[in-house]
């Protein structure tokens, strides 16, 4: 078992990569009465096109079915998961992103029993056709619901209106009819593809001694099974640089227009140090103009452009990113024209060099705070794993950033054909 001391952070990280192919981290905190765990597989809704594991010929899957999976996982023939988890006094969920599935609990006992049973109920898969239809029901409901909610379409709407190819542009949950078309077999595929060891991570943080954990993993997946993983075949589609439409609109029952402006930030594989750089100024630098603080917030708010419903966020992920300004209007048009003038100005701007100090004190006071939570700390370490970077470093690759940095990005960052625009209006 490696061990990795982070000084300036003051945490211990150990490491182990199993015979089966799993990657277990433990990072104990024992003066916490609390302890974290998540089982993560690097397969998500994107992951539509591949070729299954000992086949030669590439599929397309339905849309939806990794998050289907997910929730079929928890459903044993004799049993529900969750009832298991809460015997042992634990909370469990799971969630499905565009590029990764995870599984997790948080308990403050019997942790040693719920590590087992995490370990146990995502690789041991059961699906029933009988079962499977039932689900389409539930997640059917689920897909109208979010269907009905004007703040998720706004979302779904800009990544529509930015991604031409890239399935990102479709719902995690699929669509009522996408799901309709899974089937037990279609599970059992997936499943197989994308759940093995090889390709998963398991991390814990929190109360516990790491020797005790590491020998309990171990005992657990040597009891296990699995045949040495084929290298997996996904097919992505190429991206275009430019923005699939410039803009979109959709008619709903809201009482004031949501607007938001979106930036095509990435549109091709970043791993890496070029993934961190990326992904550290992308964010530093839209804070930097939208923030309360920011250069644009105050003008935007002094001309009742914005009100407290205005925000911003920004994403990169392995083979795409965004950032999203939005809010509620009276006037959307004349929310989309400032943003835009804003955003495209910037490519006269130059960040001075104290600004972008204070710009770097902020992001690593941010990151410390952030370090206060397990579930945060866990959910960004398996975030950045994935592509091949460490969490537990980012604050030293911050000091590293120099405002030389900062200024070729911002160069490049805004162009008129990498900006889209959704919004909802009354109708």
């Amino acid at each position: 078992m490696d061990k990795k001391e982070y000084s300036l952070i003051e945490e211990t990280l150990f490491h182990e990569k199993l015979q089966n192919g799993l990657d277990v981290y433990l990072l104990p905190r024992p003066q916490m009465s609390k302890t974290y765990a998540i089982f993560s597989t690097n397969y998500g809704s994107i992951d539509r096109t591949f070729v299954p594991i000992g086949e030669s010929e590439e599929i397309t899957v339905p849309d939806g079915i990794a998050h289907f999976l997910e929730h079929k996982l928890f459903e044993k023939k004799d049993r529900d998961v969750f009832a298991d988890f809460g015997k042992q006094g634990a909370s469990a969920n799971a969630y499905t992103s565009f590029t990764k599935t995870a599984y997790l609990f948080s308990a403050t006992s019997n942790i040693e029993e719920n590590v087992e049973t995490l370990l146990d109920f995502v690789q041991d898969p059961y699906f029933s056709e009988q079962s499977v239809e039932k689900e389409k029901g539930i997640i059917g409901q689920e897909i109208k619901m979010y269907d009905d909610q004007p703040d998720w379409q706004s979302f779904m709407g800009t990544l529509r209106s930015l991604f031409k190819e890239t399935p990102v542009n479709i719902d995690i949950a699929g669509t009522v009819e996408s799901i309709s078309e899974i089937t037990k077999d279609d599970l059992y595929t997936c499943y197989n593809t994308f759940y093995h060891p090889e390709n998963m991570t398991f991390f814990i943080a929190g109360n516990f001694d790491p020797d005790s954990m590491m020998t309990l993993i171990k005992e657990n997946q040597n009891k296990k099974q699995f045949s040495k993983l084929e290298e997996i075949q996904r097919n992505y589609p190429e991206e275009p640089v430019e923005v699939a439409e410039k803009e979109i609109t959709l008619n709903m029952p809201v009482s004031v227009a949501k607007c938001t402006v979106g930036i095509k930030e990435s549109y091709k594989e970043l791993s890496g140090d070029d993934f961190v750089k990326k992904d550290l100024l992308q964010d530093m630098i839209i804070s930097y103009y939208f923030s309360k603080s920011g250069q644009f917030y105050e003008q935007l708010y002094q001309e009742n452009i914005i009100d407290s419903s205005f925000y911003f966020e920004t994403n990169l992920d392995k083979n795409y990113g965004y950032s999203i300004i939005g809010g509620n209007s009276d006037n959307p048009d004349q929310f989309v024209e400032k943003i835009k003038e804003l955003l495209l100005s910037t490519q006269s701007h130059e960040i001075a060099e104290e600004d972008f100090e204070r710009m770097k004190r902020k992001k690593i006071g941010q990151l410390l705070r952030s370090m206060n939570s397990l579930e945060n700390i866990a959910s960004k370490f398996i975030h950045y794993n994935t592509v091949a970077v460490d969490y537990f470093e980012l604050i030293p690759f911050i000091q590293k950033l120099t405002v030389k940095d900062a200024n070729e990005f911002l160069k490049d960052w805004i162009s008129d054909d990498r900006l889209g625009v959704s919004k909802i209006i009354a109708g």
